[in-house]
């Protein structure tokens, strides 16, 4: 169970790094990139579809939403561009002890 879920950490890691130096390349569509700052606050503003005091429900929706939209906006990236963020991701990942 916790390999698991320590397998699912990783790759969700792996690919919130990957958005994120997708997001500086120059050749990603704006759209990808507005629509990865409008997760983005969506996920840490303080509104909510279901509120946050809502014990397991609150952070359901955030974990959801993160989990359809990271890899959908990962695939509307064009090749060279994804390409470049996965280089630059694994590189950073590879310098982080505790990731290994």
């Amino acid at each position: 169970m916790l390999l698991r879920l320590r397998r699912l950490l990783k790759s969700a890691g792996r690919d919130v790094t990957r958005l994120y130096y997708a997001c500086r390349n120059p050749q990603t569509p704006r759209a990808v990139k507005l629509a990865a700052g409008l997760l983005l606050v969506y996920l840490i503003s303080p509104f909510d579809l279901v509120p946050e005091v809502v014990p397991v429900l609150g952070l359901l929706d955030d974990i959801t939403l993160a989990a359809f939209a990271i890899p959908a906006l990962l695939r509307r990236l064009p090749q060279s561009a994804r390409m470049q963020a996965e280089v630059d991701s694994e590189a950073l990942l590879r310098r982080l002890a505790f990731w290994r």
